[in-house]
């Protein structure tokens, strides 16, 4: 898979704790090549790094910048259990109404609420009904609060990658975080 690889290159140039133009520069070129397969995470590191070539020169901040981005994407040790930002995430933006009874969810990731069968049983009781997987006739994919940054490369990454294209293609489902989901379940 493309973003394994490139996790690797990723792991390979921020080993020695600092980048260098040159690494950017091969790092980049590993991106174009990685961007023939598509992948939201592929475009947003490309893009990133084609702002941060743009002017030929990575400065000291820019360095920083990307640095820190590349500990995240190859999900370093120091990340693991932090919260991803919601720019890591392809969340729906705004936030949709949840409409709750008579829809299908799927779940991913590991959730603040409970355990799974909590969850699904949460949704039970209010009208819905839960899939294991993310299928066209889904109405909403709900990430669990405790997704690391390198989501990308875990088991669960493969859901948020198929509810992206789904989404992309047919309108939904809609991705929602779990606060989003249980801010909706209080109010109902």
């Amino acid at each position: 898979m493309a973003t394994e690889r490139l996790a690797g290159v990723a792991e390979g140039i921020i080993a020695d704790g600092r980048l260098e133009q040159s690494e950017v520069e091969a790092f980049y070129k590993a991106l174009v090549r990685a961007s023939q397969t598509p992948s939201p995470v592929v475009i947003t590191l490309l893009e990133k790094t084609e702002e941060i070539l743009a002017d030929g020169v990575v400065d000291v901040d820019e360095a920083r910048e990307l640095f820190d981005l590349l500990q995240k994407f190859v999900g370093d040790d120091s990340e693991l259990g932090e919260l991803a930002k919601p720019t890591n995430l392809p969340l729906c933006d705004p936030a949709p109404a949840v409409v709750l009874e008579g829809k299908n969810f799927c779940l991913t990731g590991t959730f603040e609420f409970g355990n799974r069968k909590s969850c699904q049983t949460a949704i039970a009781d209010v009208g819905g009904r839960v899939t294991s997987g993310v299928t066209k006739s889904i109405d909403y994919l709900v990430i669990g609060h405790y997704v690391t940054s390198s989501w990308k490369h875990e088991k669960f990454g493969t859901k948020i990658e198929q509810a992206m294209e789904y989404r992309d293609r047919f309108g939904r489902p809609k991705i929602i975080s779990e606060a989003h989901w249980r801010q909706s379940l209080e109010s109902h």
